[in-house]
């Protein structure tokens, strides 16, 4: 009982954040002294660079705990009682039993959960932020974009998982796992918008050092960090070329983007709209 006490206090937490700071615009990292250079500077394109997949960490793992993975936790026990009695004691696909909550289940899911869904998560939405519109909208278009575009097709609502024929009814994980991704992207983007304005960019100074720290999250993710420092390296190439920077600057490429974003919505939403049907059909032991 404890854990789940625990579970939705956290969840409260992750609410208040998006209502507190769901408003919050990302603030782009402050140049100590902008240099009129244009391209800047190597060094500035690689802190900035660095500023943002810091960002980019911090909101998606602190998203990932306090949505994703404490919510999660919380809808198994919600999917747990409302299962009927043959559903007691049965052992789900991820290895948990039904009904039963311990609390190093609950911790192992909660970080496996926050450090890849959630940083992975945090990183999309650094990417996709120029696209996205201003404000609260923004969070909310990002989360029914993780809903019809992943939520069905990665997790949680994978149609192939076996739980929905185990626990149910499928209404109630339909709408508690619908709920939560919406939460988890709107949340990702109002601690993006609050932390981007506490994080100086990196310099010699122990409190920039210090406020770098989810950089630490990448260090058990060895192929992941080769690609992160791949793409800095690119980055920094990239700025050295005053085409690329004028075709990064241009309003179409905004225009682009966000058209983009619409068909991919467009194109993945029959398939998600087939695979909650089919959640719904399914009414568990």
């Amino acid at each position: 009982m404890a854990v789940v006490v625990v579970c939705a206090l956290v969840v409260l937490a992750g609410l208040a954040a998006v209502v507190r700071w769901g408003g919050l615009a990302v603030q782009p990292p402050p140049d100590p002294a902008p240099p009129p250079d244009d391209p800047p500077p190597a060094g500035l394109v690689a802190r900035r660079y660095l500023w943002y997949v810091n960002l980019a960490l911090a909101a998606g793992f602190g998203a990932g705990l306090l949505a994703a993975g404490a919510g999660g936790r919380l809808m198994m026990r919600l999917l747990a009682v409302t299962a009927g009695p043959g559903a007691q004691g049965r052992i789900t696909e991820a290895g948990q039993v039904v009904g039963r909550i311990s609390v190093d289940g609950t911790i192992g899911f909660v970080v496996f959960t926050a450090l890849f869904l959630g940083l992975a998560s945090g990183v999309l939405y650094l990417l996709l932020r120029p696209w996205l519109p201003v404000g609260r909208m923004g969070g909310v278009v990002y989360g029914a974009l993780l809903l019809v575009v992943a939520g069905t097709r990665v997790e949680p609502l994978r149609r192939g998982n076996p739980d929905f024929d185990l626990v149910g009814p499928g209404w109630v994980s339909v709408a508690g796992f619908a709920a939560l991704v919406l939460l988890h992207g709107m949340l990702v983007a109002a601690l993006a918008g609050r932390i981007s304005r506490s994080v100086p960019l990196l310099g010699t100074r122990p409190a920039a050092i210090a406020a770098h720290a989810p950089l630490l999250l990448l260090a058990p993710l060895v192929p992941v960090a080769v690609v992160v420092a791949l793409v800095g390296a690119l980055a920094v190439l990239a700025t050295r070329i005053p085409a690329v920077l004028t075709a990064w600057r241009h309003p179409t490429l905004a225009r682009g983007g966000r058209l983009a974003l619409l068909l991919v919505a467009l194109v993945a939403l029959p398939g998600f709209v087939a695979d909650m049907a089919d959640i719904l059909g399914r009414r568990g032991v």
